[in-house]
């Protein structure tokens, strides 16, 4: 498969991250329906965080297998070193923003994002973390492509095209119903940092494999992942509707595996 043609499948299988963000314009939805968005939300990114980890910990372990003790080390210590820049130095970026996300902001007014409502700064973190997801699928499309393994290359970008328009819709679960409605332009650039990332690593992945770099991002996104589903959850407790959001979170997370089959079907 020539560079030019991987690419552009790599892009597309990124930018159906683009199908769910529309959601985010709803209405006022009633506050069972809110809920319910919220918590399917929280469901994708359980699956992704899940999902990010065992494939992270893959060459972990097998360095560890092939009894290579200094890469083992080494890929241990950059897993642990990801996660922990991912989901502790969020804390001080949104401490920098004027507050934890999942509260009302509050003190003197601020410009630029820390002045935008919780919930869309919310989505920022969403489209962060689901990016250096993404940048790493890239990298495994680029990789099998560079490899001359064309039937894993097309496989991971059917199973990762319909896995991202999940995506889409986690992005924007919190804003459904917010008073102010996402902007089109809002929801582009969020489908950029979140899809367009796919098609950097793909673009990557095809003119370099390391498995240290594909770690890094994986551990990055995990972490970021990890701080998101802790502030949608203390969302979620304040809706007190447990059973809608146990449901929602239910829903997305046989959302996040149904996908996923899809590649497991592919024999990938």
């Amino acid at each position: 498969m020539s560079t030019t043609r991987t690419v552009v499948l790599g892009a597309i299988a990124g930018l159906t991250i683009f199908l769910g963000l529309p959601l985010g314009r709803m209405r006022n939805p009633a506050p069972r329906l809110r809920a319910s968005l919220n918590a399917v939300a929280i469901g994708i990114l359980v699956f992704l965080i899940f999902d990010v980890l065992a494939h992270a910990n893959e060459p972990v372990e097998g360095a560890l297998t092939a009894g290579d003790w200094g890469k083992f080390i080494g890929y241990a210590a950059l897993l642990a070193g990801g996660v922990a820049i991912g989901l502790i130095g969020l804390v001080y970026y949104d401490r920098a923003m004027g507050g934890n996300v999942a509260d009302t902001l509050g003190g003197e007014p601020r410009g630029g994002i820390a002045a935008w409502a919780p919930a869309k700064r919310l989505a920022l973190l969403i489209a962060v973390g689901i990016g250096l997801h993404n940048f790493s699928e890239g990298l495994a499309i680029g990789q099998s492509a560079a490899k001359g393994e064309v039937s894993l290359a097309l496989a991971l970008i059917v199973g990762f095209g319909l896995h991202n328009a999940t995506e889409g819709f986690g992005i924007v679960g919190p804003m459904a119903g917010e008073a102010e409605r996402p902007s089109w332009q809002f929801l582009f650039v969020m489908g950029l940092i979140g899809g367009g990332p796919t098609f950097l690593g793909t673009l990557v992945g095809h003119a370099w494999v390391n498995d240290a770099l594909f770690i890094a991002f994986l551990a990055l996104a995990a972490g970021s992942i990890l701080y998101v589903i802790i502030q949608l959850l203390r969302v979620a407790a304040r809706h007190g509707l447990d059973e809608v959001v146990m449901w929602g979170i239910f829903f997305g997370l046989v959302a996040g595996f149904a996908t996923d089959y899809v590649l497991v079907g592919a024999g990938v």
